[in-house]
């Protein structure tokens, strides 16, 4: 199985930055794409950035110039790091990651628990 594990998560004043970071760990053949998604209570989950295995990147257009996410191959660890962070940030951040757990087996996506990102004006 594979397990995703969030950290970095907390309360930060408006303007700050947090680090959050996703470790996958279990039975990893090769992993595809990696992203970072947030929810609000009410709202529906929305992509906030997506890294390829290639390393192309993606951003919603609200996080564009703020968020900067990174993975690390050897690892198999995805980071997201969040800079001057307005109070609309303020959500749970899911990792997601899409990927194979054997040469053979058909890719697919997995979920991190999620963590709190709290953005005090």
């Amino acid at each position: 199985q594979v397990q995703l594990v969030e950290s970095g998560g907390g309360l930060v004043q408006a303007g700050g930055s947090l680090r959050l970071s996703c470790a996958a760990s279990g039975s990893i053949f090769r992993i595809n794409g990696m992203g970072w998604y947030r929810q609000d209570p009410g709202k529906q989950r929305e992509l906030v950035a997506y890294i390829t295995s290639g390393g192309t990147t993606n951003y919603v257009d609200s996080v564009k110039g703020r968020f900067t996410i990174s993975r690390d191959n050897a690892k198999n660890t995805v980071d997201l790091q969040m800079d001057s962070l307005k109070p609309e940030d303020t959500a749970v951040y899911y990792c997601n990651l899409n990927l194979r757990t054997a040469y053979w087996a058909t890719p697919r996506d997995y979920w991190g628990r999620g963590t709190q990102v709290t953005v005090s004006s």
